[in-house]
């Protein structure tokens, strides 16, 4: 088992260090060239600033075993598919009996953006955001998620 973190937006890198040297299991982050990254747990891997090269690097190295860390939903149900476990910055594990809505929920919101509409963006990020996804998380790493 690994962890593969989507870690260019990623605000919960340190937790996620934090609690994979807690039951010593592998890190990797993936990052674009257009950011900068250094962690003396994981390894960096850097690829090049196109379109989704980060998913692709990332789905390269995954295995059934392998939890990902991720908030895009197409990365998700990709990792879902190969029959690994993902999770979000806020603690929501995707799911089969999620992605589908998740997925749903995005397109809309992409066709009203595009036909000149409003959607709401992202609340401002919590302690309380924070709390959810370690223990979501932890949980998963013991297996139980």
């Amino acid at each position: 088992m690994q962890i593969l973190v989507d870690a260019d937006a990623c605000p919960v890198k340190q937790i996620i260090v934090r609690l994979a040297k807690k039951y010593n299991i592998p890190v990797t982050m993936l990052i674009d060239t257009s950011h900068e990254l250094s962690d003396d747990y994981s390894t960096v891997i850097t690829v090049d600033k196109q379109a989704d090269s980060v998913d692709f690097a990332l789905m390269r190295l995954l295995t059934r075993d392998d939890i990902v860390v991720t908030q895009d939903f197409g990365l998700a149900a990709m990792v879902i598919g190969k029959g690994a476990r993902a999770i979000n910055q806020n603690g929501l594990i995707f799911t089969n009996d999620n992605i589908d809505r998740l997925l749903l929920e995005r397109h809309i919101g992409q066709k009203i953006r595009r036909s000149g509409g409003r959607t709401k963006g992202p609340s401002k990020r919590t302690k309380d955001d924070d709390a959810r996804f370690e223990s979501a998380f932890d949980s998963l790493l013991q297996g139980k998620g």
